[in-house]
């Protein structure tokens, strides 16, 4: 089969195809035949080596929408389901960006009824971060949470899911993102002006760090998508770093919101697999509203 892997760190232009066997499901996992997955800033982490890993074949790609193919023992997929997973893992020989992906069964969930599978290639990663970094906020229905980046696939999920529990929502944005970020459910700030110690909590998608961390009142709670990026705490402020991890029940809940309608899902544009690198390039250059998404 075909997948998109990384040999040598450097830009997009390092980015290959290549042809490596068709995975093999073990106890607890499936084997999916990918119809679409996102490209994500961390693909490009991995292709520039932050991750590490030199000297290995590394695979790209995180989300996956598609049909389970094969399934191993204790699985409780059958072959033919149309599902969404998290293929998560930096450092491995072998990602989502391929014609088939091995995921533990228990990272699986039923895909959306009401989009196809390149709009549900963009929810797994983006929304269980946003859903699990919520979660370590903690903040009560009535509260106060501002975004950053609100307008970025994170951020997005991040203020319709906030606005969806009764949180009233800030959202930080550039000028031209501002009707977007408010027809997710936020009322949008173009250029930081926000009070120092004005909202409950910050879920930082667009990695202010300490700037933001002032807008939290004394005792609320601030949560950054990115290691490294957390600032100290100060004023009582529980400060915490989002790992985001595999959940098909946490990917269930997303998908019925989908379904119903709270969340949108939205894609720029798609790409061949054979046009991994192209679409690095273009993620890289930024400005990019939606997902990029490869289709095998």
């Amino acid at each position: 089969m075909r997948a998109a892997v990384v040999r040598a760190f450097g830009g997009p232009e390092a980015v290959e195809i290549a042809e490596v066997a068709v995975p093999e499901p073990g106890a607890g996992q499936v084997r999916i035949k990918v119809a679409a997955g996102a490209l994500n800033p961390v693909d490009l982490a991995v292709r520039a080596g932050l991750f590490g890993g030199a000297g290995k074949t590394l695979g790209l790609g995180w989300d996956v929408a598609g049909t389970v193919d094969a399934v191993g023992v204790a699985a409780a997929w059958r072959v033919g389901d149309e599902v969404v997973a998290l293929a998560d893992g930096v450092a491995d020989p072998l990602g989502s960006h391929a014609e088939y992906v091995i995921v533990a069964a228990d990272a699986v969930a039923k895909a959306p009824a009401t989009v196809d599978a390149v709009h549900a290639g963009t929810l797994p990663l983006n929304g269980l971060t946003a859903l699990q970094a919520l979660d370590l906020l903690d903040v009560a229905p009535g509260g106060s949470l501002l975004v950053t980046g609100a307008a970025g696939a994170v951020g997005g999920f991040a203020v319709q899911l906030a606005a969806h529990r009764g949180i009233e929502v800030t959202g930080v944005a550039r000028e031209a993102d501002a009707e977007l970020v408010r027809s997710l459910g936020a009322a949008p700030v173009t250029a930081g002006e926000v009070a120092p110690g004005s909202v409950d909590a910050v879920l930082d998608a667009a990695v202010l760090g300490g700037p933001a961390l002032a807008w939290v009142r004394d005792g609320g709670a601030f949560a950054a998508v990115r290691g490294g990026a957390l600032p100290a705490p100060e004023r009582g402020i529980r400060t915490e770093n989002v790992w985001v991890r595999p959940s098909g029940p946490q990917l269930a809940e997303l998908v019925r919101l989908v379904d119903e309608g709270v969340l949108t899902l939205r894609v720029a544009q798609t790409y061949a697999l054979e046009e991994a690198a192209k679409a690095h390039a273009r993620l890289s250059a930024g400005g990019v509203r939606g997902r990029l998404v490869l289709v095998p």
